[in-house]
């Protein structure tokens, strides 16, 4: 007789860990259900990310009791974990990518001849293409996997998954770097393998895929349960007050319709390298312009361009009038402008400096030629965190060690402290929690406000809707085209930017 599927095949009660001055987890409790997807939600630092690793075993709990299908289980080690069934997909995949798909899959645990110990590759690629096949990944599994796209990355994690036999999958946000395309087939793959027994732990910051995927979640705040959620009552709003305490009912802040303000940017017959036509759009003073499209449509290209990361192949940039030369980022910050990158970490921010380094960094150069004015260094870092509300211990803190929400507002600091007319953000808040992308809203909102034209970014189609006044589509290095204020909606973006007329 088969077994029920509300049978718990994961239990952990009573879950707590401590590191140096701070409880990261405090009597968390989490029950996974055979054949289940469960929605693992919360703010940067709620927990999650910890609670996982003590499944994975990276971190050992200080106290509590995990059992699996009733029996209590020790999980001490990485190996425990995966001798009892369970894997974790983390965000940055775990992957050798001058090997082949074949070899990945089964790294460390290769099929081998009885009698030699040498790899049996007959039969490696034979387990691999039916694997390969069960997670619908359609490229041979003798292809390089530094030549599969994210989707196809994610798919070979998945499959190796599968090849140690895991009853329990956690994926991490798995979506963060996937096309809407590779998404939903990472979602369809996840929905088979629930039919086949495979119980999953489903981590994102993304609460609309958290909404369209899971059964049930459980939500962390302060490294406590927070709550849960049963599928008929699984709300963005609902998830949101219980994620972060409060009512963030206005999670997109309303601000003044642009009037006849004054054109600060003037772009005319512009070429991207890499587009295969050219653009031309103005930027008013206090406008939030979005620029939507799907990945590699030339949304990063064109903003790259324009801050002179990669000049233009062609056309002609005005900046208040007066004719620009863009040709490195130097020329784009003196023409009055400021870039937040997609990469934060990569970037957008030195980890290893401080946040008083990092803040000050693009305006060193107005600082005294031989020496640094701390003073002036402090004061500027001062304000930048009291006016971004920049949680730190100090200005001398490494900004390795904030969160993704305070990592993202130092990156805006450092532009800010410019006085920049015209901010370029690609991708604002992507990796940050759901009440740090609200403080980046308002942030975006009050800089408009005041003035500064803005060019936004950003692969969330409601992140889009919510805040721009004007968008861009982009589709195949071309613009689409242009939508006003009464044209914005998902339905007219997603038409142009799939070029459907």
């Amino acid at each position: 007789m088969s077994a029920s599927p509300r049978t718990p095949i994961l239990e952990m009660k009573g879950i707590t860990k401590s590191f140096p001055g701070v409880l990261a987890l405090d009597n968390v409790d989490l029950t996974l259900y055979r054949g289940e997807i469960l929605g693992l939600i919360g703010e940067n630092g709620a927990g999650k990310s910890t609670l996982i690793r003590i499944l994975a075993g990276d971190y050992t709990a200080d106290r509590g009791s995990i059992y699996i299908e009733g029996n209590p289980v020790s999980i001490t080690s990485v190996t425990d974990a995966i001798v009892l069934g369970i894997s974790v997909i983390y965000q940055e995949l775990n992957l050798a990518p001058n090997l082949d798909v074949a070899s990945n899959i089964f790294l460390g645990s290769e099929p081998r001849r009885t009698f030699l110990g040498v790899i049996d590759r007959k039969t490696m690629y034979s387990q691999a293409q039916e694997l390969a096949r069960r997670v619908g990944l359609t490229a041979s599994v003798t292809t390089l996997v530094q030549e599969l796209s994210p989707g196809g990355q994610q798919l070979v994690e998945i499959a190796k998954a599968l090849s140690r036999e895991s009853r329990i999958l956690v994926l991490d946000e798995p979506t963060s770097s996937l096309t809407p395309q590779e998404a939903q087939k990472l979602f369809d793959i996840m929905r088979r393998l629930k039919q086949s027994g495979v119980s999953m732990i489903f981590v994102s910051h993304r609460l609309a895929e958290v909404k369209e995927v899971c059964e049930r979640v459980v939500v962390l705040r302060d490294g406590k349960n927070a709550g849960e959620l049963n599928k008929s009552n699984i709300e963005i709003d609902e998830m949101v007050r219980l994620m972060v305490g409060r009512d963030l009912s206005r999670f997109f802040p309303k601000h003044d319709e642009i009037k006849k303000r004054e054109v600060v940017l003037s772009v005319r017959g512009l070429r991207p390298p890499g587009w295969k036509s050219e653009i031309s759009f103005d930027l008013h003073a206090g406008e939030i312009l979005g620029i939507a499209g799907l990945v590699g449509a030339g949304r990063t290209e064109l903003v790259r361009s324009l801050f002179g990361i990669e000049p233009a192949e062609a056309g002609e940039i005005q900046v208040q009038g007066e004719r620009a030369y863009i040709r490195n980022p130097w020329d784009a910050i003196r023409c009055g402008m400021g870039f937040v990158p997609e990469d934060r970490k990569q970037l957008g921010v030195i980890l290893e400096m401080t946040v008083s380094e990092n803040v000050t960094l693009p305006s060193i150069g107005s600082y005294h030629p031989l020496l640094l004015d701390h003073k002036r260094e402090f004061q500027t870092t001062h304000e930048m965190v009291k006016a971004l509300d920049i949680r730190t211990p100090s200005s001398s803190q490494q900004v390795q060690y904030l969160s993704g929400g305070n990592q993202q507002k130092v990156v805006l600091g450092k532009w800010l402290a410019l006085n920049p007319r015209i901010l370029i953000l690609d991708e604002p808040t992507r990796g940050i929690d759901v009440g740090s992308k609200s403080e980046i809203y308002k942030l975006i909102v009050d800089l408009a406000r005041n003035g500064v034209a803005i060019i936004m970014v950003s692969s969330e189609l409601e992140e889009v809707i919510g805040l721009a006044d004007r968008v861009l589509v982009m589709h195949e290095g071309r613009c689409a085209g242009a939508l006003e204020a009464g044209e914005i909606s998902e339905e007219n973006i997603m038409r142009l930017a799939t070029g459907t007329t």
